[in-house]
C-alpha cells in the first residue's frame, strides 16, 4: 500500500508520496539570494548542500498558520528541493480503495497539482503531484539557479 507524508497548509491536509521524501527538518536559516526566481523563497544549507526552498503556502495562495513550520526535502528531478509547510502530521498508509480521483474543480487548486484524494476515516488528504508544482519555465529557471549556485559554491572553495 502506498505511504504518504501528510502535512498541513492552513487548515488543509496534503500528502506527498513517501518515496520522494528525503527528510523532514525544522526550519533552518533561510537565505534570500538576489536573482532567484520569484517562486523560490530562498535557499538553505543542509549538511553542506545548498537546497532551494519553495513555500507551498505561497504557491497555493494560502495563509501560513504560524504553527510548527517544517521543511520537507524531496527529490525533484535530479536535485533536492525543500517545501515549506505549516506542520507535518504523520506518515500514513492508504489502500488503493482509499485513494480517489479528484473532481475536475477542487477548491481552486489546479488539478494538475493533484494525483488524487486520500480518504482515511473522516479525513481528506490532497495528494500532490510534486512533478507538476512547477511550470516548464519554472523548472528551467530552477535548473539555472542550481547551476548558478553550484558555480558560486565552487568559487568559494578556490584557494586565494
Amino acid at each position: 500500500m502506498p505511504k504518504f507524508a501528510v502535512f498541513k497548509i492552513s487548515d488543509e491536509n496534503f500528502g506527498i508520496a513517501i518515496e520522494r521524501v528525503v527528510e523532514i527538518l525544522k526550519v533552518p536559516k533561510i537565505f534570500a539570494i538576489p536573482g532567484l526566481p520569484g517562486f523560490l523563497s530562498g535557499i538553505m544549507s543542509v549538511r553542506g548542500a545548498v537546497i532551494p526552498l519553495l513555500d507551498l503556502r505561497r504557491r497555493f495562495g494560502m495563509q501560513p498558520s504560524g504553527k510548527k513550520e517544517r521543511i520537507i526535502i524531496v527529490r525533484f528531478e535530479r536535485e533536492k528541493i525543500g517545501f515549506l509547510v505549516d506542520e507535518v502530521k504523520e506518515i500514513l498508509e492508504l489502500s488503493h480503495e482509499e485513494i480517489i480521483k479528484p473532481p475536475s474543480l477542487f477548491k481552486g487548486f489546479k488539478t494538475e497539482y493533484i494525483t488524487g484524494l486520500g480518504k482515511k476515516d473522516e479525513k481528506i488528504i490532497i495528494l500532490l503531484n510534486i512533478d507538476n508544482l512547477l511550470t516548464s519555465e519554472e523548472k528551467i529557471k530552477l535548473r539555472e539557479s542550481f547551476e548558478l549556485l553550484e558555480e558560486n559554491s565552487e568559487g568559494d572553495n578556490q584557494p586565494t
